[in-house]
């Protein structure tokens, strides 16, 4: 029997329990929201597969009496049961989805829709991906490094797993794996969907990959990173795996602005030799692609994603110069569509500054945006309202 969409909903918000609602987010954000009972078990922190597979089926045994429907019958080895678990997934292994072992579900399509339409509205989401150096070397990880620093990215074509679903824009965090310090050396945003290419072993086969523009890179090797323990902590530690095999893992969104604000404090307050959001002493030997040094670092706060929300979370989504709002005027195609401004010259003030966003940032549209820095030093908000009349 198959559900609808709205019957998965009206279970989830008056049936499920808030544990058993975990749970499906959780499956959910696997790759192609499939999994094997070890690694759901993992990543709920249950002791064995087991209680992973009692808890389905408990869970599609509560669908089916809420909606008073029951089941087609499977042969367990012993009897015909009722095969609860299919309001949740169908076997992965049966289908040769996952390897490894007989456990593991594929979440039905509907169920899939249901928690997504139910989960918080973001413009884009995050994904954590993964480097491990004793599986591969990246030989040009210094001069990775000082690409971002000249030009306030560097570009990396990087295997996403299994994941099909992320969309340009999208936010990555690159977590590293393997040895150790581990933890999270590298964020920025993708540029591209999923496509096929030669795998990276050299192997005879494909895999899928994304290009990606990271905006900050770091080597633990010569300095300190987000490490797993303090990603282990607080809201953070709700995350199903800050470990996986593979990249791709879907980040839950419930938790992306608090991994944003760690990550951002954590930019500014640790000694980081090319520290993206300081200016360097010299800057006359360095050329810059996207402009000066204080363009590029200007760029990077008001691109960073939790210095923006906090801009336009206390100002609002009109802009400061002219007040228009993207959407009364496109309605929900504008919806949460705004350029953030910085107010201050950067690299003016030194390396002792730190951008606060309620202070520092105002949220323009993009064309006042491009005539506040259509000359150096930029205007100030207040001298472009005036030329406005």
């Amino acid at each position: 029997m198959t559900l609808t969409v709205e019957q998965y909903k009206d279970s989830i918000t008056n049936a499920l329990s808030e544990n058993q609602i975990e749970l499906l987010k959780v499956l959910y954000n696997f790759p192609n929201s499939t999994a094997s009972a070890k690694d759901l078990a993992s990543a709920l922190g249950f002791k064995s597969f087991h209680a992973t597979n009692s808890q389905v089926e408990q869970i599609g045994k509560i669908i089916a009496k809420h909606l008073g429907v029951e089941p087609n019958l499977y042969w367990d080895g012993r009897e015909e049961r009722p095969a609860y678990f299919l309001f949740v997934g169908p076997n992965a292994f049966e289908q040769g989805k996952i390897r490894g072992t007989e456990d593991g579900w594929e979440m039905v399509e509907n169920l899939r829709k249901a928690i997504e339409s139910l989960q918080p509205t973001t413009t884009s989401n995050s994904y954590l991906f993964v480097w491990n150096p004793k599986r591969w070397d990246w030989e040009n990880l210094e001069d990775d490094i000082e690409q971002v620093e000249l030009t306030g990215k560097t570009k990396n074509r990087w295997s996403c797993g299994n994941t099909k679903s992320i969309q340009v824009g999208d936010r990555i965090f690159l977590v590293k794996l393997g040895t150790e310090p581990k933890g999270i050396i590298a964020a920025g945003f993708a540029t591209t969907t999923p496509f096929e290419e030669k795998h990276w072993t050299g192997e005879n086969r494909q895999a899928l990959y994304i290009d990606i523009d990271f905006d900050v890179l770091l080597n633990s090797e010569k300095e300190p990173i987000l490490t797993l323990d303090i990603l282990k902590t607080g809201n953070l530690a709700k995350q199903y795996s800050w470990t996986p095999q593979a990249s791709g893992i879907s980040i839950l969104p419930e938790i992306v602005d608090e991994l944003e604000a760690v990550w951002f404090d954590f930019l500014r307050t640790h000694n980081i030799r090319r520290n993206p959001f300081i200016p360097t002493i010299d800057n006359s030997k360095k050329t810059f692609i996207e402009g000066t040094v204080n363009q590029v670092l200007q760029t990077r706060y008001e691109r960073n994603p939790y210095a923006r929300k906090a801009c336009v979370t206390h100002y609002g989504y009109s802009c400061k110069v002219c007040d228009f709002n993207f959407e009364k005027h496109y309605g929900h195609l504008g919806k949460n569509f705004i350029h953030v401004h910085h107010l201050i010259q950067v690299a003016i003030v030194g390396k002792t500054y730190e951008v606060d966003p309620i202070k520092d940032l105002r949220p323009v549209c993009p064309n006042c945006h491009s005539m506040l820095h259509k000359q150096t030093p930029p205007l100030t908000i207040e001298e472009l309202i005036s030329l406005l009349g």
